[in-house]
């Protein structure tokens, strides 16, 4: 996981409770989920219009 070991993210999952509370911590989770969805839809839709200028391109 990007090169993290197990107590490299603990002490950042212990970080983020200390900074953020814990009640905080599931609304920002959701927030980062619907954030990589949306960048998600979005490379989904330019690779779209990327195969439909190549469409036109070849004939």
């Amino acid at each position: 996981m990007f090169g993290l070991g197990w107590p490299e993210v603990v002490i950042i999952l212990i970080a983020a409770v200390l900074i953020f509370g814990p009640k905080k911590i599931p609304e920002l989770g959701s927030t980062l989920g619907k954030t990589l969805r949306g960048f998600k839809e979005g490379i989904s839709e330019t690779e779209a219009e990327q195969d439909e200028q190549d469409e036109d391109y070849r004939g």
